[in-house]
């Protein structure tokens, strides 16, 4: 019997995710593991009177065509794959690792020409010309990469997606107020001091759209304001199944001149080197989930820590206002819980991850 929070997972994408309407064709993308929220899902899509167009690969690349085909077929969609990016009318992902290292293998310049072949599926979503959904399914290997069991992982999933978002909503809007109102984020913590700027911009609230777990709020910065240090001390940041450790970046007119990284660093300076938009930020985003308190590896869900901020290289949303252009978008993560403190326009708004700019509940 399918455990009942997988049918309530699978009616919060469907219906509020992405909002099916009669009709659509919605292109679904999962691995073979997620077949019990697949299948909930089709049922939902159905139910609804559209279509689930389903995309099945052995793992979140696309298997071993990602890795034989030569580059000058792995560069360019098939016609009708590209017909269904362009033409779909919602997109679902469901990510469900059998090895979460996958990807890991790929040299840098085959990456790269995954990366740019994603390009008019990232323009359209980026745009949020497209309602579009991202999420997870528990597995094995995740479980075990967060360090726990698959129960106690499926408690952690569930317990993250599964909230009251129109209260969260609310919630999250109050503090999206306070940014939307700034021109200057200054954000210090360990290691840490990084003044940007949100002139002119407003953020998007994560309200359970887009990607689940949802809860953050996320910005576009101005793409020369960035400067200062940051130092991604407390945890590693992940991107393409590698795993880089004490990242550091400093910014200089909007853009990195100097990266470093105590593990990982030839990784992170390959990435960088991408294009000219991989050296800078395309995201500032605020974590606000308050079903997430503990890092699990799993970008996905780190990134909607209550008390944290993640910082994006590379692509910006175009959507918040956005103009970096860039096949890269790694999103890495800045806990600042702990000595920790948001400044917008010169004023104290979080310290300790803690906000003291609002009024209490």
């Amino acid at each position: 019997m399918r455990d009942q929070r997988i049918d309530e997972y699978a009616q919060l994408l469907v219906e509020r995710s992405v909002g099916v309407q009669p009709g659509w064709q919605v292109f679904v993308r999962a691995t073979p593991l997620a077949r019990p929220l697949l299948d909930a899902v089709q049922e939902q899509i159905a139910r609804r009177g559209a279509y689930p167009l389903v995309h099945l690969a052995w793992d979140n690349l696309g298997g071993p065509f990602v890795r034989e085909a030569p580059l000058d077929v792995l560069a360019t969609p098939p016609p009708l794959l590209l017909r269904a990016w362009l033409e779909c009318d919602a997109f679902i992902s469901i990510s469900a690792p059998e090895n979460v290292r996958d990807g890991s293998d790929l040299p840098d310049e085959r990456r790269r020409v995954l990366q740019r072949r994603m390009e008019p599926l990232r323009r359209r979503q980026m745009a949020m010309e497209v309602p579009w959904v991202v999420c997870e399914y528990p597995t094995n290997a995740a479980a075990q990469e967060a360090g726990m069991t698959l129960k106690d992982y499926e408690d952690f999933v569930f317990g993250a997606v599964l909230l009251d978002w129109n209260a969260e909503a609310r919630r999250m809007r109050e503090i999206a107020d306070l940014f939307d109102a700034a021109e200057e984020v200054r954000i210090v913590g360990d290691r840490t001091d990084l003044t940007l700027s949100l002139a002119g911009r407003r953020g998007a609230v994560d309200d359970g759209h887009i990607n689940l777990p949802g809860g953050e709020i996320f910005y576009s910065p101005l793409e020369d304001s960035a400067e200062g240090v940051v130092t991604y001390s407390e945890f590693p940041a992940l991107y393409f199944g590698h795993e880089v450790s004490g990242v550091r970046l400093v910014f200089e007119g909007g853009r990195i001149v100097d990266a470093s990284a105590a593990f990982g660093e030839e990784f992170l300076l390959h990435t960088l080197d991408t294009d000219d938009g991989a050296r800078r930020l395309g995201e500032l985003g605020i974590g606000c989930n308050p079903g997430i308190s503990r890092y699990s590896k799993n970008v996905g869900f780190d990134e909607k820590i209550d008390g944290t901020c993640h910082l994006a290289i590379g692509n910006s949303y175009s959507s918040t206002g956005g103009t970096n252009v860039s096949a890269v978008h790694w999103d890495m993560v800045k806990d600042l819980r702990n000595g920790g403190r948001v400044y917008l326009d010169g004023r104290l708004v979080q310290e300790d991850g803690r906000w003291v700019a609002l009024a209490p509940a």
